[in-house]
């Protein structure tokens, strides 16, 4: 078994530096941190109080680790968990992956540097030894590293794990797309063009299919020849706008609010007007949607409530005087209509 000191030795510090780094005392250099955490992570390396099973010994601390807190989702989430947390009496410890910060999206397909970010952070969130972690993603996808041999209990919050003894709290993406295309259709609209984030996003699948579920239970014929597909971002929907307006439709449901923003800004250069020529729905209740000429009708996200059922689940676990059985592993947490005035009531 490696020991404390083996690992100072290869590291070239002392015994005392590799404690203050597995302990998250802050008088480390942040050189010196990493390079002990990553021989760690080599080696294998456990302390010993993991070993001969103190962990039994409650800290009544709670690790939160966010992929990155400058997503818009991100701080709602977090602030949800501390106050619940703090309401429960339990400590938090925050660490930010910064992940958008350091690679933008590249990192979405480099699992070796993912990896090596959450190992170290992981390492070091048992080293000081929280009761159990909760993991806040910066967007919804199936996250393969954790594993069902965690050593604490752990719970996801905005995306969903492979593993089957972690659970996952996200959004009802399918259930709020059908409600708000059923929303559009109540005012009129039948011809309703889709501008979806990436093809190939769990959020953009399942809110497709919330709308074709929607037309199927109001026995509109679904035509793909009305869905575009965007990268959620701003310009797409600019870009997009126009080839929707030239399929005839009446509306626009854009499946987050910054694509919502572009189909604005096209029409408002083609002199069309928002909530009197032509209708335009959104999702998310991003800060902007209010701000939009016309406000925007759009799906607010429930990141409160999926903050405080995360910490809520963990904290069941962690209180327990049993292990408990994980008879959920997913759960959905709706979203809300905000009406505005984008979009408009036509004669059906």
């Amino acid at each position: 078994m490696v020991t404390i000191k083996e690992i100072a030795a290869e590291c070239g510090v002392s015994v005392a530096t590799v404690s203050n780094v597995l302990n998250g005392r802050a008088n480390v250099g942040a050189e010196t941190r990493m390079r002990v955490l990553e021989v760690v992570r080599q080696t294998g390396y456990q302390p010993d109080y993991v070993a001969r099973g103190l962990r039994k010994k409650k800290t009544n601390m709670i690790g939160i680790i966010a992929e990155d807190v400058a997503q818009f989702t991100t701080p709602a989430i977090l602030e949800a968990v501390m106050a619940y947390c703090e309401e429960k009496k339990y400590r938090t410890m925050i660490q930010n992956l910064r992940l958008y910060a350091r690679w933008g999206e590249s990192w979405y397909d480099n699992e070796s540097a993912y990896n090596t970010v959450v190992s170290a952070v992981m390492q070091e969130m048992i080293s000081i030894r929280v009761d159990g972690l909760l993991y806040i993603a910066g967007h919804a996808r199936n996250i393969g590293y954790f594993s069902d041999t965690m050593p604490i209990p752990t719970v996801m919050a905005y995306a969903y794990t492979r593993s089957a003894y972690t659970p996952a709290v996200v959004i009802d993406d399918e259930r709020a797309a059908c409600e708000m295309t059923k929303y559009l259709i109540s005012m009129g609209h039948r011809r309703i063009g889709v501008l979806g984030g990436r093809e190939n996003n769990i959020h953009t699948g399942s809110r497709l299919r919330g709308y074709q579920k929607a037309l199927f239970e109001e026995n509109i014929l679904y035509n793909p020849g009305l869905v575009r597909y965007g990268d959620w971002e701003r310009g797409s929907g600019y870009q997009l706008a126009g080839s929707l307006l030239q399929e005839g439709v009446t509306a626009v449901f854009c499946m987050n609010d910054r694509m919502a923003g572009g189909v604005y800004a096209y029409f408002r250069e083609q002199g069309i007007r928002v909530g009197e020529d032509i209708s335009v729905a959104g999702f998310d209740n991003h800060e902007l949607a209010q701000f939009c000429s016309p406000g925007l009708t759009t799906m607010e996200l429930p990141l409160t409530e999926i903050g405080t059922e995360a910490a809520a689940i963990l904290l069941e676990q962690l209180e327990a005087e049993e292990s408990l059985p994980v008879t959920a592993l997913e759960r959905s947490i709706p979203c809300r209509l905000i009406e505005r005035e984008s979009v408009k009531r036509i004669d059906m």
